[in-house]
């Protein structure tokens, strides 16, 4: 089975602007999708109107995985986000991340906490922004 993986969603979704939303989402997330970010639920069409507002807030940015495991249909890792925005300001985040997959190798679910290395106040909420 061909996986995902964080890096590569990530990738897509908030540094390929050039790359449709749901194109993207289609690659990565299976239809049924659901994520909570720091305790917070969100569906798939949440999930996706998140990421839209992101793609007006952020310039440019990577993703470095520093642990991951694949068991199975379940994946964990740990990562940090690196954001440029738009405003020229600089966001990274650590985020823990515990997921299981489609059978077609996707993201069925996603459980998440970050935690913000770098940024303002008003970036804490980055993650679950809409």
């Amino acid at each position: 089975m061909n996986r995902t993986g964080i890096a590569a969603a990530l990738t897509d979704l908030l540094f390929t602007p050039e790359l449709d939303l749901h194109e993207a989402a289609d690659r990565h997330f299976a239809p049924e999708y659901r994520q909570r970010t720091d305790g917070s639920w969100a569906d798939r069409a949440e999930f996706l109107d998140h990421i839209a507002h992101l793609r007006t807030v952020v310039a440019e940015g990577s993703v470095e995985v520093h642990d991951e495991l694949c068991e199975g249909l379940r994946y964990a890792d740990r990562h940090t986000v690196r954001v440029t925005k738009k405003d020229g300001s600089t966001v990274r985040t650590e985020v823990y991340v515990f997921a299981e997959f489609a059978p077609d190798g996707r993201f069925r679910r996603i459980e998440e906490v970050t935690l913000m290395l770098e940024g303002s106040d008003a970036d804490r909420n980055l993650g679950s922004a809409r």
